[in-house]
């Protein structure tokens, strides 16, 4: 279709707007990765404690992630999708404050204890819940604005948004590091890596003000004038808007939504198991720990950090590539491209840590597998997650989708050191055969929604 369908300047711009939810996401993920060191010298050292809980430490906000995309569908459905941004930007705002001087009320500053470090850890999970709600109801508002002919393209906007604001971390904490004293940086400098995350918060917070609710969620709560005002503004005409919202008001008012399996079993599975596959591949191992992988497969330690950039560079270009073809060549062929990448990727770097070979190859296979998982799995995981799901239970059924990722998250970085201990050519070679599961699983189960309304979907469940 034309552009004369839809007010592209006012569909882009509150799509970018909710995208800052997507870069804070990456954001506070990343902004540990510059701390890590100064808070295991600040906090573990003079304390005297095991390295366990310096890791528990360094990924609790993982814990915050999956309570916040639990929440997500409490917070979605009762106080709506704008309302749950503008709560997720509050949260990424107290973080950034309370992890960046976590004495302010209770302990005198620059004095490690216990209690200090519990109460760092409990503002890690508080932006950790900021995470898991962004996670969930970003792509959720941005699937629900969006017309059906750009909506793959707006929603990967937001993963976009996510590997953007990783990149942005981490050259913020290079900056904030780059010629200064180890003592300064280990009393002083991560104070303000976490303090630098209220900047974007802040920003977020004030431009969520001024952008519309859903029409799909003002048609859920019965304010229709206000759902087609919204629809007039984006789709530039009555008429069209007038058939979308007949087309959602015919779904809202249907007696069989409501309950979680109004729609049959089948479309919460396929949710859930999108998310667990998106994890179960693999990725957050190759971005968690990508300068350890280098390292231990021979890499000097500043070569390892050079070739970690080069992987940010490479998510950047690929997912732009995705962004570009998701709604040209439609979502399940770009996934089962993927996956196969990924597998012959994963595969491959098996096959060279069983026998030990070590060298430019173990870096381009790596790069293969990344490039495919960012064209693919990355971002249109969350495009079909914002897709798949009809309106009355979208908000609980994201959360579930959404709260299985993080937990599939966790388990899956959890337990990589230790598999790693076993066998490094077992451990790849489990992720190569996510990746060739997770192709059959969209060939057999995964509909195709390219350019169809989230109103057709639902009569795709229906039947």
């Amino acid at each position: 279709m034309s552009s004369k369908n839809y007010n592209s300047g006012y569909v882009f711009g509150i799509t970018l707007v909710a995208t800052i939810g997507g870069l804070l996401f990456g954001y506070d993920t990343a902004v540990i990765s510059g701390a890590e060191k100064s808070i295991e010298a600040f906090f573990a050292i003079p304390l005297g404690l095991s390295s366990f809980v310096h890791g528990a430490t360094v990924s609790s906000a993982l814990i915050g992630c999956i309570i916040g995309g639990a929440l997500s569908g409490f917070f979605s459905s009762r106080l709506g999708r704008k309302k749950s941004l503008l709560i997720a930007a509050l949260l990424f705002f107290v973080s950034a404050i309370g992890s960046a001087f976590p004495e302010s009320l209770f302990f005198v500053y620059g004095e490690p204890s216990v209690g200090l470090l519990l109460l760092f850890n409990l503002y890690r999970i508080v932006g950790g819940i900021g995470v898991g709600l962004a996670s969930a109801v970003c792509p959720m508002y941005i699937g629900e604005i969006a017309p059906a002919e750009i909506r793959g393209k707006l929603v990967s906007l937001n993963q976009f948004a996510i590997i953007f604001g990783m990149l942005v971390v981490y050259f913020v904490n290079w900056a904030i590091a780059n010629g200064q004293a180890l003592e300064w940086i280990n009393r002083i400098g991560w104070r303000y890596m976490f303090l630098s995350e209220g900047i974007p918060a802040a920003l977020f917070g004030i431009l969520v003000c001024f952008v519309p609710e859903t029409p799909r969620y003002l048609a859920l709560v019965r304010k229709e004038e206000q759902a087609l005002a919204v629809l007039k503004k984006i789709n530039g005409s009555v008429e069209r808007a007038q058939h979308i919202l007949d087309e959602i008001r015919q779904t809202v008012s249907e007696t069989a939504g409501g309950k979680i399996f109004s729609y049959g079993k089948i479309v919460i599975i396929i949710g859930i198991l999108l998310s667990v596959f998106q994890q179960f591949v693999g990725i957050n191992v190759a971005l968690y720990y990508a300068p350890r992988i280098f390292e231990s497969m021979g890499a000097a330690k500043d070569a390892s950090m050079l070739q970690t950039i080069v992987m940010g560079l490479v998510n950047v270009v690929f997912t732009v590539v995705a962004i570009l073809t998701v709604d040209k060549w439609g979502r399940k062929p770009l996934l089962i491209v993927g996956s196969t990448g990924m597998a012959v990727g994963m595969f491959a770097i098996s096959g060279l840590a069983y026998f030990n070979i070590i060298g430019i190859s173990t870096l381009v296979f790596i790069i293969l597998y990344t490039a495919s998982f960012m064209m693919s799995w990355g971002p249109i995981c969350w495009v079909l997650i914002a897709e798949i799901f009809p309106n009355k239970i979208r908000g609980r059924a994201v959360a579930i989708a959404v709260a299985a990722q993080w937990a599939a998250n966790y388990l899956i970085s959890s337990t990589y050191p230790a598999m790693m201990e076993f066998s490094g050519a077992l451990t790849y070679g489990f992720y190569g055969s996510m990746a060739v599961l997770s192709a059959l699983f969209v060939w057999k189960m995964i509909p195709e929604t390219k350019g169809k309304t989230l109103e057709q979907m639902e009569q795709y469940w229906k039947k």
